[in-house]
């Protein structure tokens, strides 16, 4: 089987919430030799973007976003091991993230987290329906570069104002990075920011980006 349809098949397993399905195509990837980091950002990645955008429109409930990140995580767990060593280079930067209080699902974080790891972040996953004196509280215990904040859904976008007000008001020296299904550009402007990742990948390169440039505002 090509890498294409391995591709396929394991964005397909993510948005039918299939858990056997994807530890199946992962297993599959790992055999075939495909790089795991392809398999997540261009498979498993593709199929919770899809459930996100969904969920968006209203076409499907929280249960089955739930469902589709479990798929995800097995699969994971799965591709991990195998990630090669040559990427997995020395600490670029810790990161506190976490999904916003209200919001009870992992969509999409668990990725992230994953791919920081591969890239060399040190990161602590706070989990889901993480209240901001949390956020701030781990950032300030572990002297983290970054807070990373996710929400799928419009109703707990506050909460991701409120953990912005939150980090400027304890003058943490830290950057911000927001994403999730219902998260863009333009909020991330009107809060104040750091950085928006539209999805795992842009989210790595903006962590790496602000963390080579900490000394500007270290």
């Amino acid at each position: 089987m090509g890498k294409g349809e391995i591709l396929r098949q394991a964005m397909q397993a993510v948005v039918v919430g299939d858990e056997e399905a994807a530890v199946a195509v992962a297993k599959m990837a790992v055999a075939e030799g495909i790089n795991p980091i392809e398999v997540i950002s261009d498979g498993l990645s593709a199929g919770i973007k899809e459930i996100g955008d969904l969920f968006e429109k209203d076409e499907i409930s929280i249960p089955f976003v739930i469902i589709a990140a479990e798929a995800m995580s097995k699969a994971i767990a799965v591709l991990e091991p195998h990630i090669p060593k040559e990427h997995k280079g020395k600490k670029v930067g810790t990161v506190v993230l976490g999904t916003v209080e209200g919001d009870i699902h992992d969509i999409g974080k668990g990725i992230v987290a994953t791919m920081l790891r591969v890239y060399g972040f040190e990161v602590h996953d706070l989990g889901r329906d993480v209240p901001v004196e949390v956020f701030v509280s781990k950032a300030r215990e572990v002297n983290a570069d970054i807070i990373g904040s996710s929400t799928l859904m419009t109703t707990t976008l506050p909460a991701q104002k409120l953990l912005q007000e939150a980090v400027e008001a304890a003058g943490l020296k830290v950057r911000t990075m927001v994403g999730g299904a219902a998260v863009s550009q333009l909020w991330a402007d009107k809060i104040g920011a750091s950085a928006y990742g539209e999805n795992a990948a842009e989210a790595v390169r903006k962590a790496k980006e602000l963390a080579e440039n900490q000394w500007q505002w270290r």
